[in-house]
């Protein structure tokens, strides 16, 4: 910039006062050239280094003018600003980086919510050369620090969520702004949608109200809850019934079941011989309210659970009639044992990848996990960021550039540190989690998604542990039981019986409140949990397959329709793996589907 243009944008910047002192003026300019600041960051420094918090008008007024000593004040506020910036950059070439993979030791144990995210904002993205996409597949190429990389074709096809601006900021939406009035509304319509389920399923006329005394059996409907305001676990004596305001004769007050000893299960499923309850669950009653002060139930009926709607797609999502074939590698976090930051069980993971080339990866947070003692005690000198990028993204990516027809899939979980969003439902990790790269899908948590015709459910969190531990099983005389599709679906399997409860209650958790001493694994947000649900934009369907990682024992089962699978935790050295033969006339999903739960090899 020429010395006269400095000095006019200077005269603008600071005024009158500086313009006609031609000392101060130089002096000003003289900052601006040794330090390489312009005329507008000189005024902004200005102003702050003058700022005062004094209450006294005179004062402030009097900090406020520009001079020489104040002049004097700025300088000197730069000098500390470079010399910090200095150390920390002094500090930063000094950190300790190992060949191994394993995250080195901070001794000065720095908190490790100072880590999160940090710098976040100043990584810049990857150049892109976006080539034109066919109507399907879209070809990418981009140059970075990791070499040519292409994508594409894809060897499946995935649709996954809506990805427009408006569904994106619905996902991430603002939490711990939650009202009562609207916390209330959102749990009487999920009762009155599940009234309306049950109304067309069992050709019921109307609910009457449990409160209500009535000589004759009627039906109600409700959301089981305790009646005790503690975190004991509920019990037949505990159960109480509320229902949502609208079908309640007295504002949704709640009233106690009690169930008759010949009690009745209709629609549940066949050789089961009961229905397990839970807090939260939605169920339909049939029974009266003698006036005993409490409602005596007859006969449970049982939302169903298989499919009410074909799912369909568009026709340029298609998949090829040639061969429409393909396998997914499943694994779920945590990735590396509490005792130490190795990733060892990832790293074995990666490599087998990579001389397998799956065509469909699926990763389910925690990456760098919150709970991790490691972690919390703040001995890693890396940011979280940092830590997934070197740990996870740059093996996805070698495996991406070995397989580039292949996809990969990334669930969060509340507990990455990685995510800016720690509440459930919880939307996707940021571009910057994975640069951009176009190969990487991201998706929230829950999520549905499809590849090749064939629907997927998916959550991080362990609902699975959460509903054995909150349900109490009651034993009843089965009607009208639901035949299963598949001989291994006996209904006498528990975690089979749970994972039977999120597809009849149409939730990826249906529980409700969180269990207390669980409650730092699910920070739910009871105005978001439509995003809950299990037919969630892909209509009133029940997923092919439902991928529910647990601590519980690892397991594949078929549930009525739907196949379950828990792949327990990469930490374990458990992972799964579904293989999905070509598409024959008179085949059916099941028959085509092989899934199996693996060890890693040592």
């Amino acid at each position: 910039m020429a010395t006269g243009s400095i000095k006019e944008e200077l005269a603008n910047c600071l005024g009158l006062e500086v313009a006609s002192d031609p000392k101060l003026l130089a002096e000003c300019q003289k900052i601006c050239e040794i330090y390489g600041i312009t005329p507008q960051e000189l005024q902004y420094k200005w102003e702050a280094a003058t700022y005062n918090h004094n209450n006294n008008f005179a004062s402030v007024r009097e900090a406020t003018r520009f001079t020489s000593d104040s002049l004097a004040g700025v300088r000197d506020q730069i000098k500390r600003e470079l010399e910090q910036d200095h150390g920390s950059a002094k500090r930063k070439t000094q950190v300790r980086s190992l060949a191994s993979g394993v995250a080195s030791i901070n001794r000065n144990k720095m908190p490790f919510v100072l880590n999160r995210n940090m710098h976040a904002a100043q990584r810049v993205p990857e150049p892109l050369i976006k080539i034109e996409p066919d109507a399907v597949n879209i070809t990418e190429i981009s140059t970075g620090s990791r070499g040519l990389r292409v994508a594409g074709p894809s060897r499946v096809n995935f649709r996954g969520p809506k990805n427009d601006a408006e569904s994106k900021k619905k996902r991430a939406y603002r939490y711990m702004f939650e009202r009562t009035s609207e916390r209330g509304q959102v749990l009487d319509t999920r009762i009155e949608e599940m009234a309306e389920l049950v109304q067309q399923h069992y050709g019921i006329q109307e609910f009457n109200d449990a409160v209500n005394m009535t000589d004759e059996e009627v039906f109600v409907v409700g959301r089981i809850v305790h009646d005790l305001d503690s975190d004991a676990k509920l019990t037949e004596s505990t159960l109480t019934l509320e229902t949502s305001r609208r079908l309640s004769d007295h504002s949704g007050k709640r009233i106690p079941v009690r169930f008759h000893p010949a009690l009745r299960i209709r629609g549940g499923a066949q050789g089961a011989g009961g229905l397990g309850l839970f807090p939260g669950a939605i169920v339909a009653l049939k029974g009266r309210n003698g006036g005993t002060g409490s409602f005596s139930a007859t006969e449970i009926l049982v939302v169903c659970a298989r499919r009410l709607a074909p799912f369909s797609f568009s026709p340029s999502m298609k998949p090829s009639p040639d061969d429409d074939s393909f396998s997914m590698y499943l694994a779920s976090g945590p990735y590396t044992p509490d005792t130490d930051l190795s990733f060892k069980p990832w790293d074995s993971f990666s490599q087998m990848i990579r001389r397998t080339k799956p065509a469909v990866v699926v990763l389910l947070g925690p990456f760098v996990d919150t709970f991790h003692p490691l972690i919390q005690a703040g001995e890693i000198d890396q940011t979280p960021l940092d830590l997934f990028h070197r740990v996870f993204l740059d093996p996805i990516r070698d495996f991406l550039n070995l397989s580039p027809g292949s996809t990969v899939i990334l669930i969060p979980s509340v507990r990455d540190l990685i995510s800016t969003h720690a509440v459930y439902p919880q939307c996707e990790f940021s571009k910057l989690v994975t640069k951009s790269d176009p190969r990487i899908q991201l998706v929230p948590n829950p999520c549905t998604f499809s590849i090749n015709d064939i629907t997927f459910g998916a959550t991080s969190v362990d609902v699975l542990f959460h509903l054995q531990k909150e349900k109490v099983l009651k034993r009843g005389q089965e009607v009208d039981s639901v035949v299963s599709l598949s001989p291994e679906d006996t209904g006498v399997d528990p975690l089979a019986n749970d994972c039977r409860h999120l597809l009849q209650q149409r939730s990826f958790y249906p529980v409700f409140p969180v269990p207390f001493d669980l409650c730092s694994e699910v920070n739910l947000d009871v105005t978001h949990s439509p995003g809950l649900r299990l037919d969630d934009e892909m209509e009133d369907v029940a997923p092919d397959v439902l991928i529910l990682p647990s601590r519980l024992r690892q397991f594949c089962k078929t549930v009525h329709s739907t196949i379950a699978i828990n792949p327990s935790t990469l930490a374990k050295g458990v992972y799964s793996t579904i293989n999905v033969s070509s598409s024959v006339p008179g085949k059916s999903l099941r028959e085509r589907l092989r899934t199996e739960v693996a060890k890693i090899d040592a």
